[in-house]
């Protein structure tokens, strides 16, 4: 993909997507970044096709070689095809757990650096997210700037604010049902029946956003 038009030096264009994507259009070196074989290589698995259009564009910008697919199957065959140096996989892509494309890329290569996007952050997601084999997981809208950053992120932060109000009823219920679907490999029928819930019921709960304390 290539840009089509240029900038001034310096100068610096906000865009947003329909998600609240702002990203920043900065100018790169024609000679250094010309050549695709010089940028790194990048895979994006979204199944937003707007989202991950925009994102892909604007990773590019940002001097990345960007590789998009919009479902697991799709993410898998191009991550074996070119091992990507980094990676942003949603959490959820249709029915499917991004965590399995996760799992396929640190099989394939423990340096590629991942960073996992979600609009339905859970505790337990986040932390299974970091042992398969991402660096950072990021909730959504994040824009272009914040996941370049946590890409290259390889210390953690001491001084993270640590919230003095505990959770609600509500959002620890929904903590749970993510834990139980992480234990049963994401799959809902096995959860569900592990929480003695009906398939529909907990499929309905699971496609709430969390409750924002």
């Amino acid at each position: 993909m290539q840009d089509s038009g240029t900038t001034g030096a310096g100068s610096k264009k906000a865009l947003k997507d329909h998600q609240g994507v702002g990203v920043t259009e900065a100018q790169f070196d024609d000679d250094e970044l010309s050549d695709a074989s010089q940028r790194p290589t990048l895979l994006l698995v979204d199944d937003d096709e707007t989202f991950c259009k925009v994102l892909e564009d604007a990773l590019h910008r940002r001097g990345f070689e960007v590789h998009a697919a919009t479902d697991v199957d799709a993410g898998i065959a191009l991550a074996e095809s070119i091992e990507p140096e980094y990676a942003v996989i949603d959490l959820r892509i249709g029915q499917e757990s991004g965590l399995v494309l996760v799992k396929r890329l640190h099989e394939l290569d423990a340096n590629t650096r991942i960073v996992m996007l979600t609009g339905f952050a859970s505790i337990a997601t986040a932390v299974e997210a970091i042992k398969l084999g991402a660096v950072h997981y990021l909730a959504k809208p994040a824009d272009a700037e914040e996941i370049v950053a946590a890409l290259h992120k390889h210390e953690g932060d001491e001084f993270v604010e640590i919230k003095e109000k505990p959770l609600s009823v509500r959002r620890l219920e929904w903590e749970h049902l993510q834990k139980v679907l992480v234990e049963h490999g994401g799959n809902i029928s096995a959860a569900a029946r592990a929480l003695g819930m009906h398939r529909r019921s907990l499929q309905r709960k699971l496609e709430k956003r969390p409750v924002k304390d």
